[in-house]
């Protein structure tokens, strides 16, 4: 930090902004969590300034081997950890990760069968803006209102859907769906109408290499993650097949849509498989989900309706209809409180995404500061708090200098001098 602060001031205060924002505010968004200090060691290393063009033992640069060290160590540990016949690591990101596996099996125009985005689904899978919309004909099942199945993927509609478009791929998978997803009753329809199937985990990676989830890997074509998420591993992608499309997933990684990997942070992903290896990974997941109940049913009895009723990840959405206030006022609000979560919509939503009528929580990231369920009632309160007295700005105050001494009880990075 010393350097940076003498080559770079203006980049240090950003660093020593942010740094701030971390220890002492309350993260709630699904998809953060924070790193450990060896994750993080090792995503900052020496390895950013070595390129790597290829593969472990087939580079096209030379003086590799170091970094052919690491990367064979973060493949072997996926495949470890997962069950999984072949693995990638190389993605830049979840999204390049499900490029990959669409270019390996698709051409331009096939058809897609995956969850609505506004029903919880992923941009990269199918959305109008993102690559997966521009270049493949998208069909896309969702949940079940309400008032019929509680917001659920209904199995029987999925299965009528595939059989009326008979699509080249389907996906299952989610970035805001909080219940169990039966990867066996997709693995069924898609061998039913000859499609291949993706099944896209990056939220619930860390639940399912700890066992406390289920495992897509036996029943599915590929299986996508990142590494950060539940998995508290650096921003990055993975890819696990079966051995019969290595080559092809590998091919189209590099050089289909990427150059050289970025071996620091390939580093940083085989230090956080290797914590995830470790036994005291499972109770760190178990963990995560008995904050995420704690937290809900903190506001459920408040009177808040759970899009769902409960959750069985590490994630749930709630409704704010009730309450008269949209879910970016609602995060707005409880931003200057000190608390950070992000608006969403929620199944059926009348108003547009970045109003939202909704809210997403998740439990990761305050998970890995030590905290548990009685801190997730505290939370609740202070939630509750906020959205009740929107126009009242001395309560937000003094809940943030709240938020504050509590996070000064589960220290953050207290290895990072700011001086």
């Amino acid at each position: 930090m010393k350097s940076l602060k003498s080559v770079d001031p203006e980049i240090y205060a950003a660093l020593v902004a942010e740094i701030e924002r971390q220890r002492y505010t309350i993260e709630l968004i699904a998809a953060e969590n924070s790193v450990s200090d060896a994750v993080l060691a090792a995503s900052g290393s020496i390895m950013t300034n070595k390129y790597a063009e290829g593969y472990p033992s087939a580079r096209y640069y030379a003086g590799c081997e170091p970094v052919d060290a690491a990367e064979t160590l973060a493949i072997e540990r996926a495949k470890t950890l997962f069950g999984a016949e072949h693995a990638n690591v190389q993605p830049h990101s979840g999204t390049q990760a499900n490029m990959a596996v669409f270019f390996a099996v698709l051409k331009p125009g096939d058809t897609v069968l995956s969850m609505d985005l506004s029903h919880g689904g992923h941009l990269s899978h199918g959305a109008k803006k993102s690559f997966s919309g521009q270049f493949y004909n998208v069909v896309a099942y969702g949940v079940s209102p309400e008032e019929e199945k509680n917001e659920m993927l209904d199995m029987d509609d999925i299965r009528q859907k595939a059989r009326d478009c008979t699509p080249n791929l389907i996906i299952a998978g989610a970035s805001a769906y909080p219940r169990f997803i039966d990867y066996e009753a997709f693995a069924d329809i898609a061998k039913e109408v000859g499609a291949y199937l993706l099944v896209d985990i990056a939220h619930v990676a860390g639940l399912v290499a700890a066992g406390v989830h289920p495992n897509p890997i036996s029943c599915s074509d590929f299986v996508t993650a990142t590494t950060h998420k539940t998995m508290r591993g650096p921003r990055g992608g993975i890819i696990l097949c079966k051995k019969k499309y290595a080559a092809k997933i590998d091919s189209w990684i590099f050089p289909g849509i990427q150059g050289g990997p970025l071996m620091h942070t390939i580093a940083g992903k085989a230090v956080a498989l290797q914590e995830a290896l470790d036994g005291s990974f499972k109770e760190y997941q178990s963990q995560i989900l008995r904050n995420c109940g704690a937290l809900l049913e903190g506001l459920k009895s408040q009177g808040y309706r759970i899009v769902t009723g409960g959750s069985d990840n590490h994630l749930f959405l709630v409704d704010l209809r009730n309450r008269d206030i949209t879910g970016k006022l609602a995060c707005d609000l409880l931003h200057s409180a000190g608390i950070t979560l992000n608006q969403n919509l929620i199944p059926f939503d009348p108003l547009p995404p970045k109003v939202a009528s909704g809210v997403r929580i998740g439990t990761p990231a305050v998970t890995t500061r030590g905290m548990k369920e009685p801190e997730m009632q505290k939370i609740a309160g202070w939630i509750h708090a906020v959205l009740s007295n929107p126009e009242d700005e001395s309560l937000r105050v003094r809940i943030r200098g709240e938020v504050r001494e509590l996070c000064e009880k589960f220290p953050l990075y207290e290895n990072i001098n700011c001086e």
